[in-house]
């Protein structure tokens, strides 16, 4: 039989080899069309005597990313139309979902107990319902290749392992681990899954079907251990001192971690629990029954939305102009060598790409290339790159103080110190060395890209690029265009970051762009809660409640005290005083001026920040603010809402004023760039959801009793009275140019 996704063949040791390479896509994922030609290939194994075994593996790099979760946007359509029919009666929809939803369960169950040996060949990445299918084989072997990556992430999108991911690895893997895996989504490298027993053997790339053949002639048991009578769990019964141990921590910490704002986690550890009380074939209906459940969640629905699709689509350059040719950069540049620059280095020389790094003197630059090393070291040192990485990467780094080593370069990079004057100079002096079509990019986070593109003598080829720290574990980069900014110059940006590997957004220029703006709310609310007496483990506790990841007095500590005292002042000069909050000027003033707190820089902010030991509020601060508000007459709902109204407010105030366009932007930039509630899909995920017109609502409630600041903007009210979303008025096209 022939199948368009699988190259199916039968050796005359009658072993069947499928190697799944699905025409006109980079990445074999799960669809409705795999799903019917893998059932056809298990009944053909199955039905045939003169099949012995067979063995599945890819025909592309990576073995699967798994599911085609735009699939799941097609089961929840179903689900509301179904609904729409239903009038008031959701059952047979939900029923309808619920088939669907379990169809791939019950193939790879049927695989599980078809009475022949499967053997997974994992060549490369399995991911999420791709790894489900490599548990359902009765062995796994994977290539000897550690930047292969195997786990099932669900979690991170909202959603739960729902092909029988919850009930295979709870039985294959002691409980703790295996609560980890499902619980943070934690993708793990062949050698640590062979550790745990999730991977059988590790071979040579070019040995693995192979080896995996051998494997099966060797005899391998088509019946599972869970199907077997004398089946023991690996940590015990659920009813046994350990998992009495187990369980009640496990629901502490995943409240402690998330607040319960993740209906998957909570979905996750009832399946595990309630799963391994019973056979397996019932565990997975409790499994398919709790997936069934949490796809139909605003959470799952925002976050698949925002943390898959809408970052899927800015990934492949939604954003980019469609008539310029691609870029292939070989060489770039980077002006100041320090944390941030050094950053930029080492990523960009990981990806290939060889790196001028220059500042004042050779030193300082050398020291830059010191902290490339120390990173790729620290890689090392944990198993994820070889010494010979090491060697190339540094090899494409080259430390200097001349920008006559900038020629040839089609992209520079400043990120020197926030002046405008050295910034002018470092300018200048590179465009003098560099070819008429190489883009000069800053990496400034406040400074407006118009401004310092007065210092170039190309300003349509000037941009901005403005990467977050650290540079090597932060996806996002927001790229800002300047009033003069030419789509070549951010063809090219994108261009770059994309060979990087990391996501960009495009905003357009203004006073702190997009993510320094919005997050810059979020610190100042937290300095007026202070100001008004509320206690600050109270502020920084609500605030991850909220849902974002650390507090926005922890955060103004690593960003540094006195850069938030500056920008209040340069906002008060330039703005006037009623542009800033007087709380927040008296208390960063006392802070900085009168006690030297500048942040952990310091080893003194709002934290204090003692040799070896952990962080921990100063004592000083009910102090310092002189009011001190009774913990008890606090509404912490109401202290949620005005951190995350703030910034979603904020947002929509970017987009009135055409700093943002996109509303996937804006959203897949909150999370990845400032942290915001992941689980909300990002701050106009957050509107949409509550409905304008309550938000509205809500924000005038919070500007009667807090101030002008959630005062809602004209294009909110205006979308109020209409009863629209963002996501329905703004709807992202496809292919939309900056």
């Amino acid at each position: 039989m022939a199948y368009r996704n699988f190259k199916v063949e039968t050796g005359s040791d009658g072993i069947l080899v499928a190697i799944w390479d699905m025409p006109d896509r980079s990445m074999n994922v799960i669809t409705m069309e795999v799903m019917d030609e893998l059932e056809k290939i298990i009944e053909a194994v199955a039905g045939d005597d003169a099949v012995k075994g067979a063995v599945i593996t890819s025909g592309k790099p990576a073995f699967s990313g798994g599911a085609d979760l735009s699939m799941l946007n097609g089961l929840l359509a179903i689900l509301q139309t179904e609904k729409a029919k239903a009038k008031g009666d959701p059952g047979k929809a939900v029923a309808r979902v619920y088939a669907e939803g379990r169809r791939l369960t019950d193939i790879y169950r049927r695989l599980e107990t078809c009475g022949k040996p499967f053997v997974a060949a994992l060549n490369g990445t399995a991911l999420g319902g791709a790894f489900e299918l490599a548990l359902a084989c009765h062995a796994r072997i994977a290539a000897d290749d550690d930047r292969i990556k195997l786990g099932l992430p669900e979690v991170k999108v909202g959603l739960l392992p729902g092909a029988g991911g919850t009930q295979r690895v709870a039985r294959m893997v002691d409980l703790q681990n295996a609560l980890q895996i499902l619980l943070q989504g934690r993708e793990l490298r062949p050698a640590r899954a062979q550790g745990l027993g999730l991977v059988d053997a590790i071979v040579p790339k070019t040995r693995l079907v192979a080896e995996a053949k051998k494997m099966l002639k060797a005899g391998i048991d088509p019946e599972k251990p869970w199907d077997k009578a004398k089946f023991r769990l690996p940590s015990g019964p659920v009813y046994s001192p350990q998992g009495f141990q187990i369980f009640p921590a496990a629901n502490a910490i995943y409240r402690r971690e998330t607040a319960d704002n993740y209906p998957a986690g909570k979905a996750i550890l009832a399946c595990v629990y309630e799963g391994l009380l019973l056979p397996i074939d019932r565990a997975l209906t409790v499994e398919a029954r709790y997936f069934t459940h949490v796809l139909q969640t605003q959470e799952a629905a925002n976050m698949i939305r925002s943390l898959f699709l809408s970052l899927q689509d800015l990934n492949k350059g939604a954003r980019r102009p469609k008539d310029v040719k691609a870029s292939k950069i070989k060489k770039i540049g980077i002006l100041g060598a320090g944390f941030m620059g050094a950053g930029i280095a080492y990523v960009t020389a990981a990806a290939g790409i060889d790196v001028v790094l220059l500042d004042r003197d050779r030193q300082a630059a050398e020291n830059g290339k010191a902290h490339c090393d120390k990173l790729i070291s620290g890689r090392i040192a944990k198993k994820r790159a070889k010494p010979e990485d090491k060697d190339a990467l540094l090899s494409r780094i080259k430390a200097t103080a001349d920008y006559a080593d900038l020629k040839g370069c089609s992209l520079v990079i400043e990120a020197v110190f926030e002046d405008r004057e050295i910034k002018r100079q470092v300018t200048e002096a590179a465009e003098a060395v560099l070819g008429k079509t190489a883009v000069f990019a800053s990496n400034t986070s406040t400074l407006p890209i118009t401004s310092l593109a007065e210092a170039s003598k190309r300003p349509e080829r000037f941009i901005g690029i403005h990467f977050f720290s650290p540079v090597e574990k932060m996806m996002l980069v927001e790229v800002i265009l300047g009033e003069k900014t030419g789509d070549e110059a951010l063809a090219l940006a994108l261009d770059y970051i994309r060979a990087i590997r990391k996501t960009p957004i495009v905003v357009n220029d203004s006073r702190g762009f997009y993510t320094s703006r919005v997050v810059g709310t979020y610190v100042r609310e937290g300095h007026i809660m202070l100001a008004e007496g509320i206690p600050a483990a109270m502020i920084e506790n609500v605030a991850r409640m909220a849902g974002m990841p650390v507090g926005p007095l922890a955060l103004n500590d690593e960003v540094a005290v006195d850069l938030s005292w500056k920008i209040v002042q340069a906002t008060k000069k330039d703005l006037g005083a009623k542009a800033i909050d007087a709380g927040q000027e008296a208390l960063l003033r006392e802070m900085v001026e009168n006690q030297g707190r500048l942040g952990r820089k310091n080893g003194k902010g709002f934290y204090d920040y003692p040799e070896r030991a952990k962080k921990k509020l100063w004592p000083g601060l009910a102090d310092l603010v002189g009011k001190r508000r009774d913990p008890d007459t606090v509404d912490i709902d109401e202290m949620k809402q005005r951190f995350l109204v703030m910034q979603a407010l904020e947002t929509a105030r970017c987009f009135e004023e055409n700093v943002l366009t996109d509303v996937r932007e804006a959203d897949v930039g909150s999370i990845l760039g400032f942290g915001f509630a992941p689980y909300s899909g990002g701050t106009l995920s957050y509107i949409d959801a509550m409905g304008t017109s309550a938000f509205v609502a809500l924000c005038r409630r919070l500007a009667k009793k807090y101030g002008a600041r959630f005062t809602p903007n004209k294009l909110l009210v205006d979308m109020a009275k209409k009863n629209e979303t963002f996501y329905g008025r703004f709807a992202p096209k496809a292919g939309k140019a900056a």
